[in-house]
């Protein structure tokens, strides 16, 4: 089954490896989670956190480069 991008709980890697345009979101913000060896363990929440990003702002553009 595939996991919902929305899970507070999903690990960035399960997004990046499920939804591979997801990466770019994260880029286009100077965010270096993808390829960064904590991302099996840290999550939207802790890398908008770590980035101060305001975090729905963060899952709108998120849902637009995952959902079809």
């Amino acid at each position: 089954m595939k996991p919902d991008p929305d899970d507070p709980d999903l690990p960035l890697a399960r997004l990046f490896q499920t939804w591979p345009a997801s990466a770019g979101v994260f880029l286009e913000r100077r965010m270096l989670c993808p390829g960064c060896p904590i991302a099996p363990f840290h999550t939207v929440i802790e890398a908008c956190a770590e980035y101060g990003l305001d975090e729905s702002e963060f899952r709108r553009a998120l849902r637009l480069a995952v959902m079809p």
